[in-house]
């Protein structure tokens, strides 16, 4: 289960890096570049997610192992 989150958390890094390319940063809150400002937010959100799920994970072995 680490090796999958581990991938997932990359793979929403890559969805990271992959929407700032798509930016333009002269014009940056034009109508264009919304659809790359909601792909970073996202990307954002599930790396949170994922970084969530994995504390608990690891909460739950030390728990379990007391």
């Amino acid at each position: 289960m680490k090796i999958f989150t581990f991938i997932l958390i990359l793979l929403a890094l890559g969805l990271v890096i992959f929407n700032v390319t798509l930016l333009d940063f002269n014009h940056l809150f034009d109508e264009k570049n919304k659809v790359a400002l909601i792909g970073i937010i996202a990307s954002f959100c599930a790396v949170f997610v994922l970084l969530i799920f994995r504390m608990s994970k690891m909460i739950i072995e030390k728990t379990k192992n007391q």
